[in-house]
């Protein structure tokens, strides 16, 4: 099955981050980008890809025990910004950024310990995808209007293990699916 681990960010949060969203697809060449839906808009802490059933328990039990390890902490939806010159948009975070770093570093530890491969680590870039393209392109528009864009604090008190079902119609435009596997409460949460 094909996992990462992830922050979710509340229902108010992602319709505060969604009215912005929205004024972006009205904006010229909107058309020729993958708009990421609402349900799917998540702060990725590690990727592990397609991952073998059977190491499911133990990396949900070490996840359990890195949520259990660090504490809740204060984060918010601000500003943006994009990758590989114009193919992805984003929304960045600010807040306890230390602390959403070290959770990160700990859901990908966790997975290595757990034996699931791993790609060569990086350095941890928070952020939420709202939109893809094929090809490289001007986004300036679009990361000015993200940037201007100060969403609500919310406490994260939660780990979650996700599973990404992908498109299989063929249908233009379908989404990905994303299903909360696990979740674990952080430090004292819960």
């Amino acid at each position: 099955m094909r996992l990462f681990a992830a922050v979710l960010p509340p229902d108010e949060v992602r319709r505060e981050l969604g009215d912005v969203v929205d004024e972006l697809r009205r904006l010229p060449g909107a058309d020729g980008m993958r708009w990421t839906g609402r349900p799917g808009w998540h702060f990725t802490l590690a990727f592990y890809g397609e991952v073998d059933e059977g190491l499911v328990p133990e990396l949900s039990a070490r996840l359990e025990r890195a949520a259990h390890r660090t504490p809740a902490f204060p984060l918010a939806v601000r500003g943006g910004g994009q990758f590989g010159r114009g193919k992805a948009l984003w929304a960045g975070a600010e807040g306890d950024l230390a602390t959403l770093r070290l959770l990160a570093e700990r859901a990908e530890a966790a997975a290595r310990k757990a034996g699931v491969p791993m790609g060569e680590h990086r350095r941890y870039k928070a952020h939420l995808t709202v939109a893809r393209r094929r090809e490289s392109g001007d986004v300036r528009a679009y990361v000015q209007a993200l940037d201007a864009f100060a969403g609500r604090t919310w406490t994260v008190d939660e780990l979650a293990l996700v599973r990404s079902n992908l498109p299989t119609s063929g249908v233009p435009g379908e989404q990905p699916r994303y299903e909360a596997v696990g979740r674990w409460p952080l430090g004292g949460a819960g």
